[in-house]
């Protein structure tokens, strides 16, 4: 079995992929759009959200963003193989 963190992993970019491709009036790219100072924070520390979630994720393999639109080659840069 492949390490469940890195199927995880595959699966936030794949989304990533599926989100940014969407057209832009779309209703998950508006969201994804809304400012996030709109959102009142409590005390303590803040949460993660999905943008730097993500973010983190493409510096760490080291991909750039706009390779989501050659499908292949993303997937190939994505994918996490079982070792068995």
């Amino acid at each position: 079995m492949a390490p469940i963190v890195e199927k995880l992993l595959e699966n936030v970019l794949k989304w990533f992929r599926h989100v940014k491709r969407r057209p832009v009036d779309a209703f998950v790219r508006r969201v994804d759009q809304m400012e996030e100072s709109r959102v009142k924070r409590g005390r303590g520390k803040p949460k993660k959200t999905i943008r730097e979630t993500i973010r983190k994720n493409l510096e760490v393999n080291e991909l750039d963003p706009n390779l989501i639109y050659d499908r292949t080659l993303w997937r190939n840069l994505i994918h996490v193989a079982d070792p068995t």
